[in-house]
């Protein structure tokens, strides 16, 4: 499972603006008000050749009555159960509050690992204030300025000590592991049992998994895979947006245990925001996906309904289109069993290796056609394309000028990829290195 790290703290101390600066983009609203963050924040990161997840919460106001506040406060929470490491965010201009002090007492008994972030250190006196921070009693103490960088680079060198090196996979080589995602109330845990049956000697326990995903090995019709079930969400969150909190983090643990993701939708609902994150965050992971449009049974159907409803989706998932789409009913166990094949199929696709010479024989025909346009007067020709030796397809093209590909072609090649060599349901990566 993934390392992830939770950046937590009173309002209005710089999480976000430090959320921004770990992920390297900016994805969460940065205002000198109070409660900005609401909706909760994911992204990837990677420091010395560790990669690991970073969580942004908002503000932690205790017992404040607040509607907005108590959601926080609640959401708040969740991340800190479900976190490897915290990132305890404290201003240096202000100095300790009774806020501070309340959630550092919090801490304690939450017996987490904890950093303390001193953050807005960009002077030598706000250094020389900032030094009150240590009577929290938090052993691990760094003092940055978010909003240059300051600092940031030995606070990214200690998460990484802290980040475990990969361990060799314990469970056998080559099974599939398939997680079943998507909102709540969509039918995922309907999904598992129609695939499994009342057969239980098919089913085997793995011990060790994570607490709340539940796996269990698939083995009928000469088949081998782990299913990863993310049930037991209900029980975690008390209202919707908690609850859709919680889906989100468990989606995270999930891809990052898994080779595929079955999205499962609710075809009365289409596909939410939420599944969009979970899309996006399988693409970035370079996941294998299959979207399951559950309940189809329950849809009213005139000729051409599926056809209509899946052009719909694909519109959605635009760029990536390749994907494949399938409509089930889990209560009626209409079509599950065709999960399986295609699984099978996305498996071998995301392990498919091409030799060097296909490649070439391929991509240089379709690179005759379309040459790259010139860029500032520069022409770039492209010499030839290999694949790297990742464990899903990514692809080198050496070229004479790299910096002035642009995106419309890189998209042009990886169509040509798509055509020529069946990827689908598997993103692919395209690099571009000078030669």
């Amino acid at each position: 499972m993934g390392f992830t790290i939770a950046i937590v703290g009173r309002p209005n101390v710089g999480k976000s603006t430090l959320f921004n600066r770990l992920v390297g983009e900016k994805k969460a609203i940065v205002d000198d008000v109070s409660g900005v963050t609401r909706d909760r924040i994911y992204g990837e990161s990677d420091w010395g050749g560790k990669n690991f997840n970073v969580i942004d919460t908002g503000g932690f106001v205790p017992r404040s009555k607040d509607i907005f506040e108590k959601h926080i406060r609640e959401q708040v929470l969740i991340a800190m159960e479900e976190a490897s490491l915290l990132l305890f965010v404290v201003d240096a201009s202000t100095g300790i509050t009774t806020l501070d002090d309340e959630f550092a007492n919090l801490l304690r008994k939450n017996q987490k690992n904890v950093f303390l972030v001193v953050n807005k250190v960009d002077n030598i006196q706000r250094m020389h204030e900032a030094n009150e921070f240590y009577s929290l009693g938090i052993d691990n103490i760094f003092f940055i300025a978010s909003m240059t960088g300051s600092g940031t680079g030995e606070l990214l060198d200690a998460v990484a000590e802290r980040i475990p090196d990969e361990q060799e996979e314990k469970t056998e080589e080559n099974i599939p592991k398939v997680c079943i995602i998507g909102q709540p109330n969509v039918g995922k845990s309907s999904l598992v049992n129609a695939l499994l049956g009342e057969e239980r000697n098919i089913v085997t326990d793995i011990a060790g998994t994570t607490r709340d995903s539940v796996h269990t090995r698939f083995t009928k019709f000469g088949k081998n895979l782990i299913l990863i079930d993310t049930a037991g969400i209900r029980g975690k969150a008390k209202v919707h947006e908690n609850l859709e909190f919680y889906s989100v983090i468990r989606a995270v643990k999930a891809l990052d245990e898994s080779d595929i993701a079955v999205i499962v939708l609710d075809a009365s609902k289409g596909i939410t925001h939420q599944d969009l994150t979970i899309f996006k965050m399988a693409i970035k992971k370079h996941r294998g996906i299959i979207i399951a449009v559950n309940k189809w049974d329950l849809i009213e159907k005139e000729t051409n309904t599926a056809r209509d409803y899946e052009a719909i989706l694909r519109s959605k998932l635009a760029p990536f289109n390749d994907v494949p789409i399938i409509f089930i009913s889990a209560l009626e166990k209409q079509r599950v069993f065709r999960i399986i094949e295609i699984i099978e199929q996305v498996y071998i696709n995301l392990r498919k290796k091409i030799t060097t010479s296909q490649l070439n024989e391929v991509m240089q025909k379709a690179i005759s056609h379309y040459s790259p346009p010139a860029m500032d007067g520069k022409l770039v020709t492209i010499k030839y394309v290999t694949q790297l030796p990742t464990p899903t397809p990514s692809f080198a093209f050496f070229c004479n000028h790299p910096k002035y590909i642009r995106g419309p072609y890189k998209g042009y090649l990886e169509n040509k990829l798509r055509e020529a060599f069946d990827f689908t349901g598997v993103p692919v990566n395209i690099f571009f290195r000078e030669k």
